[in-house]
């Protein structure tokens, strides 16, 4: 079995130092995963977010299998960063209560539940915008939340395969083939944060918050992106090109006497440089076959075969070297544990470990976004189910013992206390 590898403590970010979304409360209804990548965005530059889950199991990634650690899945703890988390049982009068509360005092509200439901326990834009006019209300679903297809469920991989998105991905004698990761959900997330954020600036400027909209299958319609508007222009359906896209012979994995690598000279500027200055084979420029970009697609696998051959010739870090000094793109072809234990990710301070409750400490990996004088917060790790009820119930509603006492009595936490008394349990921060 692999160890899992060692990662440094977070260091902390100065103190006294501005967010960018400081005093902005988030009332998150996501579960999965494009919900929660917008939420996260939003926690990591200071909103506060409050992610209420069902008592019942919360959010399903909470049982991805892809590995765990202190009872919480590799997929929940990547995804829900930063954020307090609630349990409220939404078939009870009283936890809807609390839900309406919440939503009353929110400046954004992001929900991403399959058509009809929030508006089934009286939560969506249209109930509670009267309530809150200055509310930005986040929709995220698979198809919209209009039209015939609103009541659709719908998944990344679904929309990748409809959209024609998964058409363009695999090599060409094969079949289509869904990207590993869950693209089209993490874009969804990123696009509904912007919206967010779009939303934001235009209530200062109206004074008014508004209903807001991302759809899956709209976001892998855009993500076809020049090769969707190819078609468009010329009618030809695209297909799938591998890794060297429009069969280009010095775009592509090649392999090295001891390993593969990734090279991209796509134009003839850096195509010259590759086969004189690192290749040493001039004749691949005057040679009539190869002389132009045209004639190179047209004798692309003679091309590709004679390059091959060169690089099989020699080691992978003496090719690396010789085209890095020669500025060609170029990379190695790495693992997953390669590429997280890669001097660019240790450099770039890309990974940390920060305390958890229950496992002790648990792998960070930080957002990608950097800003210089509001800087991300310090990392918390996802919460434990219903680990902050009593301390949102406190500080955000103003509940105090009884009235919490009451809700927990009433059933609002689900069928037992435990969740409410929770974050006094495993040792929150929070008071």
């Amino acid at each position: 079995m692999t160890a899992r590898p060692h990662l440094p403590d977070r260091a902390p970010r100065e103190k006294g130092v501005p967010t960018a979304l400081d005093g902005l409360l988030v009332v998150d209804f996501t579960r999965v995963v494009a919900g929660p990548a917008c939420t996260q965005t939003l926690a990591d530059f200071g909103a506060e977010v409050i992610k209420i889950e069902n008592p019942d199991g919360g959010d399903d990634t909470r049982s991805y299998e892809h590995a765990e650690i202190g009872g919480e899945s590799a997929a929940y703890l990547s995804l829900n960063r930063n954020k307090r988390g609630i349990a409220l049982d939404f078939t009870n009068p009283a936890a809807l209560k609390v839900a309406r509360e919440l939503i009353a005092k929110a400046d954004v509200v992001v929900e991403n539940f399959s058509g009809g439901v929030m508006k089934k326990f009286g939560l969506d834009y249209a109930s509670v915008a009267p309530t809150n006019p200055r509310l930005v209300y986040c929709s995220i679903s698979a198809y919209g939340r209009k039209g015939p297809f609103a009541l659709r469920p719908g998944f990344d991989p679904i929309t990748q395969a409809e959209s024609g998105f998964m058409s363009l991905n695999g090599f060409p004698d094969g079949q289509p083939v869904r990207t590993g990761p869950p693209v089209i959900d993490l874009a969804t997330g990123m696009s509904a944060c912007n919206a967010i954020l779009l939303a934001l600036l235009a209530r200062d400027r109206l004074g008014r918050g508004q209903h807001v909209e991302v759809a899956l299958f709209d976001i892998a319609v855009a993500m076809t992106g020049f090769y969707g508007m190819a078609y468009l222009i010329n009618g030809v359906n695209p297909g799938r090109f591998g890794n060297s896209p429009n069969g280009s012979p010095s775009v592509g994995v090649y392999e090295a006497s001891d390993g593969p690598f990734y090279i991209a000279c796509a134009n003839d500027r850096l195509y010259r440089r590759l086969v004189t200055e690192v290749l040493d084979r001039p004749d691949l420029i005057t040679d009539p076959e190869f002389a132009n970009r045209r004639a190179r697609t047209a004798n692309r696998e003679k091309l590709r075969a004679i390059i091959g051959k060169v690089f099989a010739s020699d080691r992978l870090e003496n090719w690396i070297a010789k085209m890095k000094k020669a500025n060609i793109p170029v990379g190695y072809l790495r693992t997953v544990e390669e590429g997280l234990n890669a001097p660019e990710v240790r450099e770039r301070h890309r990974l940390s470990q920060i305390p958890h409750p229950t496992a002790g400490s648990v792998p960070n990996i930080e957002t990608p976004l950097r800003m210089e004088l509001t800087p991300v917060v310090d990392p918390v790790a996802a919460p434990l189910l219903g680990e902050h009820t009593r301390s949102v119930l406190r500080k955000t509603l103003g509940y105090d013992d009884a009235g919490i006492a009451a809700l927990a009595e009433a059933g609002a936490f689900g069928k037992t206390e435990g969740h409410v008394a929770r974050d006094v349990a495993v040792g929150s921060s929070e008071p």
